[in-house]
């Protein structure tokens, strides 16, 4: 199982790029072995810290035919095995004050969706478990904003705070990503993760689902590290285009050893390695 304080170390590190990683949602327990093998061997080659990422319930659709997940108790178990299977620690997203508490005996980090990063029940819950908290800014907010949530986490009992750049609302259809945001944030004391592929995304753009635009993530994630980002959040599959959830602005699986190699280039030079 992995140890909290060295997660958080890795990080939190001034020097080391962090990688959190893995499908949008939990499509299968075979599909999540396959890709945190895969990520686990890439970052172990490039020294990379590395957490796992999947969701066991998208709660926020824009249809209500589209797929969520299997649901907390089933996709729980997956993450599970997945953290201890590979020795790495895992994220998910929780939506509720009860699934934060439920979330917590399975994974390491708990994850505040960006629409619900004003929810203030949440995360608190999130808080008082102990676990890393991980808050995406709302595509609604700016992010000086963001200083007054990272406050009411850090009330509620939170040691461990991650905060993540995803993107702002730019008309309809539309996400743009301000990367005064990294420095500015990072003001707060905080870690600040760069998430490259819901950036890229279109919300609403595909009528009853998302669009996106997956050439442009590793653009800007790259910007992201030069301004300064912690890590970078990519989600991740063997097949974007026929994957079940978010495909548009997914990276093929196969292109994340050369992205990776990419980024750690670009974080030496910023860093002054």
């Amino acid at each position: 199982m992995p140890n909290d304080a060295v997660t958080w170390k890795s990080l939190n590190a001034p020097r080391s790029l962090s990688l959190i990683a893995g499908p949008c949602v939990i499509e299968s327990e075979q599909l999540c072995m396959d890709v945190a093998a895969f990520l686990k061997k890439a970052c172990s080659r490039l020294a990379v810290p590395f957490v796992f990422k999947a969701s066991y319930d998208k709660a926020n659709r824009t249809s209500a035919k589209s797929f969520r997940g299997p649901g907390a108790e089933a996709g729980l178990r997956v993450l599970a095995k997945v953290r201890d299977r590979f020795d790495i620690p895992v994220l998910t997203d929780v939506h509720t004050a009860g699934e934060a508490r439920s979330a917590a005996e399975f994974v390491d980090i708990l994850q505040i969706p960006a629409f619900l990063c004003r929810q203030t029940d949440l995360i608190e819950a999130a808080a008082r478990t102990g676990r890393i908290v991980n808050i995406k800014k709302g595509q609604f907010l700016s992010p000086n904003e963001m200083g007054q949530v990272a406050a009411k986490a850090k009330a509620a009992g939170a040691k461990k705070i991650l905060l993540t750049e995803r993107g702002t609302t730019f008309g309809y259809n539309n996400l743009v990503t301000d990367m005064r945001a990294i420095p500015i944030m990072k003001g707060f004391g905080f870690p600040v993760i760069f998430d490259a592929t819901h950036s890229v995304q279109l919300p609403g753009g595909g009528g009853d689902r998302s669009s996106g635009q997956r050439e442009f993530a590793p653009v800007l994630a790259k910007c992201a590290v030069a301004a300064g980002a912690s890590g970078v959040f990519i989600e991740t599959h063997p097949d974007p285009d026929n994957a079940l959830s978010d495909g548009p602005n997914m990276i093929p699986l196969r292109d994340m050893p050369a992205l990776l190699k990419a980024l750690l280039r670009v974080s030496d030079a910023a860093r002054g390695s």
